[in-house]
């Protein structure tokens, strides 16, 4: 069961620097959200705290609050590594293990964790690589080094290794921003069937893509410049893309900046 993140009152910093202010939104299970924004902004910040990916930058802290289905995972009790089990990442390039087999890939995360079975790591490496839209594709070259496939067989390799350690959300920074458009199409279509199963969190610089694949939209900017970013608003995809609320997001959205 796909599950619900409440961000409140979340405060942002890389040592003295407040990258990001006074965030507060809440994002629904089975859905995806998108976070849209100007370079800089702050969005990939957000994104990365949510799973305390944030805090592995020396210096870099978070203030506030992030609720997954009512528990903190900030909360001083809780392990990082357990936030990060459940809270997947799949990062803007494709980054599979290069000369590791397709199979060792997807089970990476079950094997670090002391899984040894092998009957069980087939079958799960199958399931996720079924999830992930790409099991009729490299069947027949489990053992090939994931570093052989193409950029966007990669990415869904990549998915697929987040999806088999079966997280409650995914997060997605830009995974398709270095694939081209046929590879882009199949990503976000994959993302589609994923929602069935997992609350999603997409950053994209690509309005299009936005609109296409997320239920709702974040939009951020920055107060000024040396200033921190901030969530001007978040509303159902289809109302901030034919009717935002503040002036900057319609701005963003029609180029007039960004």
């Amino acid at each position: 069961m796909a599950k619900r993140i409440d961000v409140k009152d979340l405060n942002l910093y890389y040592g003295k620097f407040h990258a990001v202010d006074s965030v507060s939104l809440a994002v629904p299970p089975h859905s995806v959200t998108a976070f849209i924004g100007p370079s800089g902004c702050g969005k990939s910040t957000v994104l990365r705290s949510l799973n305390r990916m944030h805090e592995v930058i020396p210096g870099a802290r978070a203030e506030g609050k992030v609720l997954l289905d009512g528990e903190d995972v900030y909360a001083s009790s809780v392990d990082p590594v357990s936030v990060r089990r459940t809270i997947g990442m799949v990062f803007q390039r494709p980054n599979p293990f290069p000369t590791m087999s397709i199979r060792d890939n997807v089970v990476a995360g079950l094997k670090l964790a002391g899984e040894r079975d092998k009957r069980k790591l087939d079958r799960v490496a199958e399931e996720a690589l079924r999830g992930a839209n790409l099991w009729a594709e490299v069947k027949d070259r489990l053992n090939r080094p994931g570093g052989g496939l193409s950029g966007g067989q990669q990415q869904r390799l990549c998915i697929a290794r987040a999806i088999a350690v079966r997280p409650d959300v995914l997060l997605m920074d830009e995974p398709c921003s270095a694939l081209d458009p046929i590879s882009t199409l199949a990503i976000e279509d994959l993302i589609g069937e994923l929602k069935k199963d997992y609350t999603i969190v997409i950053v994209t610089h690509n309005m299009q893509q936005a609109a296409r694949v997320s239920d709702q939209t974040a939009f951020f900017n920055l107060a000024g410049v040396g200033q921190p970013g901030r969530l001007v608003e978040v509303d159902d995809t289809e109302r901030i893309f034919s009717n935002p609320g503040q002036k900057a997001t319609e701005d963003y959205i029609s180029g007039r900046f960004g």
